[in-house]
């Protein structure tokens, strides 16, 4: 990903990085050739038109790949501004519905792919996460919510840690309405003890 001058982002593939599948000349000479037999001939053409449905997939899987990480980072602006807090909630089926393919194909085409970002490198499923109402009736990701409640687990008093309900407290003062039970959930997969353990005498 690189910044255009009029402060855009521009998306780029690798592509240039991987090797170049074409149908060898070989095989198009042997089809030329008066000495090649009618049923050689027909075996060629049936793997050469193999070979270009093979050619024209990967060229169409690349061009989804890279359709997919432009609708993101057009939806994620905020993100690549100014970091997680920023990360907006956005779906699988809403970023499928804007390419113009199914909600399966974003779920395959994003696995195991990685953009590189002005906040560092993320895996592609990394934005794709459900959100939560605030005061104002935005919604924020999860992810921005558990980096919040991360940032005050850190930032609290080690004699008196905060409990989860005065966690839902303080997310609530930034705007983030959420439940005690999810600020349980969220905090147990942060891996981060109950307030009565996290308590340093």
């Amino acid at each position: 990903m690189t910044r255009t001058s009029s402060g855009e982002f521009s998306v780029t593939t690798t592509n240039d990085y991987l090797p170049h599948v074409r149908i060898s000349n070989t095989y198009k000479d042997l089809l030329s050739n008066a000495e090649t037999t009618p049923e050689v001939r027909e075996y060629i053409r049936e793997k050469i038109k193999a070979g270009k449905f093979l050619i024209k997939s990967l060229h169409q899987r690349q061009s989804t790949i890279l359709n997919i990480a432009q609708e993101i980072v057009k939806r994620q602006r905020d993100f690549m501004e100014h970091g997680v807090t920023q990360l907006r909630p956005m779906t699988m089926l809403q970023v499928a519905e804007v390419v113009g393919v199914h909600e399966t194909t974003v779920s395959r085409a994003v696995s195991g792919k990685f953009m590189a970002t002005p906040q560092g490198v993320f895996e592609l499923k990394y934005f794709f996460t459900s959100g939560l109402a605030t005061s104002n009736g935005e919604t924020v990701s999860n992810k921005s919510v558990k980096t919040a409640l991360t940032d005050l687990i850190t930032n609290e008093p080690k004699g008196a840690p905060l409990s989860d309900e005065e966690l839902v407290a303080r997310l609530k003062e930034q705007g983030i309405i959420i439940a005690r039970r999810t600020v349980a959930k969220y905090r147990s997969e942060l891996r981060v003890l109950p307030s009565h353990l996290r308590k340093v005498y």
